[in-house]
């Protein structure tokens, strides 16, 4: 409300704040914290010719420019505020030094956090993020509730603040880039799963996983925390709690939280008592893994959130883009983007998703991150194995190393670009087959982002 945008304009006052890149969100907030009183500088590597027109609102605003190759230099000229991105590495020494130097290093997401005047509801994890914080947005809205959706899906939300009232609901995706410098946490926070991933950009795996931990650190005995109960990461994640906690599973009952019950009605448990919710085949989304997002969505809003309103999303909701979203029917053939399965367990969670041996799509840019539980999947669901990208020798490499490579049957074609992949796929393929792009990887050596890889599928399988 206006209240909070006042209180954040009396911090901003006066203060030198240096942002790192012009993107979207940084764009609007720059004039925001101008209007605030505040000293801007824009540190960006490009040059301000790049800018185009907003060179001339930078102008006009009276920012500050430290620009090009040596861009961090401006940094460290006694700014008291930094505002990184999440593609920003938080570790990176001209951030450090500036920290060391008296700057408060912070983010977008970091003072929404700090000012936000409505309950938060955040989601983390190596997988399944998008599609439960999407859950999570629905189930408030089909209970009448006011949502502003944010974080790595959405808009940004700092610059709107004033528009948030309390009785809404914030929900936002979190990513690990995101949650490495975060000192508070939400009201509800939800961990679906922890697996190997963005290790190019983590020093190793635990700080990867501290920066999800990161979540849970700063809540309170007021605070509901949902895990995933079949990571054995997440699992441990239990001492990290200060208040209400609850699971979320497809493969077990528990006594305390939402799971798949043996006669496929998704039920939760609390207190005693055992409430069902919807029934497994009245769900719309593709995929047992869909199911465990749903599980971990109603256990997030229980108790906010009528269960009419969970049932009622839970089969009607149809997913989000690149999510194994169905793209055309062509000769008989079906075809799906999953471009967002940038990792192998993803990969793996999409391939499970048919009872059929599919073509694939895979390869891209390397986290460095293992392939070889990749491969027994990839025996067991694949029939042509399309690759691409820095990783597709990789990929190859664990999947001819796995036993029963030799008996599979399995057929490897190889790719220089998405263009000869889709090709290759539909070359391959016959009425009743199903093809996917379903990368294990990153996108970019070829694209600057899943959406963009995604969409670039889309629009060349349209074009069949």
């Amino acid at each position: 409300m206006q209240q909070d945008k006042q209180r954040l304009a009396a911090f901003i006052k006066g203060k030198k704040v240096a942002f790192i890149g012009a993107g979207v969100s940084h764009k609007t907030l720059i004039g925001q914290f101008c209007a605030m009183g505040a000293k801007v500088t824009l540190c960006d590597k490009k040059q301000l010719a790049d800018f185009g027109d907003y060179a001339d609102t930078l102008n006009q605003l009276g920012v500050a420019l430290s620009l090009g190759e040596d861009y961090l230099n401006g940094l460290l000229a006694g700014q008291d505020i930094i505002m990184r991105t999440p593609g920003f590495e938080y570790y990176t020494p001209a951030l450090q030094a500036a920290k060391a130097a008296g700057s408060l290093v912070t983010s977008e997401m970091e003072l929404f956090f700090e000012y936000c005047p409505c309950e938060i509801t955040a989601v983390t994890g190596s997988d399944g993020k998008t599609t439960t914080t999407s859950l999570i947005a629905a189930m408030f809205e089909a209970a009448g509730r006011t949502v502003h959706l944010g974080g790595n899906i959405g808009r940004a939300l700092l610059p709107i603040l004033d528009q948030i009232d309390p009785a809404d609901e914030a929900v936002v995706e979190l990513s690990s880039f995101q949650l490495i410098s975060m000192r508070r946490s939400p009201k509800v926070a939800v961990v679906t799963n922890v697996t190997p991933n963005h290790l190019d950009h983590h020093k190793d795996m635990q700080e990867y996983v501290d920066a999800k931990r990161n979540i849970l650190l700063w809540q309170d005995e007021t605070c509901r925390a949902v895990l995933g109960y079949e990571n054995e990461i997440t699992r441990g994640m239990q001492a990290d709690c200060k208040g209400t906690q609850c699971w979320f599973t497809r493969l077990r009952e528990t006594d305390n939280g939402a799971f798949l019950r043996q006669d496929g009605m998704l039920c939760m448990a609390e207190n005693g008592t055992v409430t069902p919710i919807l029934h497994k085949d009245e769900i719309k989304l593709r995929g047992v893994h869909n199911i465990e997002n749903l599980l971990a969505a109603c256990a997030a809003v229980w108790g906010r959130v009528p269960v009419e309103a969970m049932a009622s999303v839970g089969s009607s909701f149809t997913g989000v883009e690149h999510r194994i979203e169905p793209v055309r029917l062509l000769d008989g053939v079906q075809w799906y983007n999953d471009s967002i399965a940038s990792s192998p367990t993803r990969t793996i969670a999409g391939l499970r998703s048919f009872d059929q041996k599919i073509i694939i799509i895979a390869g891209g840019y390397d986290k460095k991150i293992p392939y070889e539980p990749l491969a027994p999947e990839i025996l067991a669901h694949v029939k042509v194995l399309v690759l691409m990208g820095q990783t597709g020798p990789k990929i190859e490499a664990a999947v001819r190393a796995c036993p029963g490579f030799a008996e599979s049957g399995l057929i490897i074609e190889h790719a220089k670009d998405m263009a000869e992949a889709v090709q290759l796929a539909r070359k391959n393929a016959k009425p009743g087959d199903v093809v996917s792009l379903s990368p294990a990887s990153a996108s970019f050596d070829l694209y600057p982002n899943f959406e963009v890889r995604g969409r670039h599928f889309k629009e060349l399988v349209n074009a069949l």
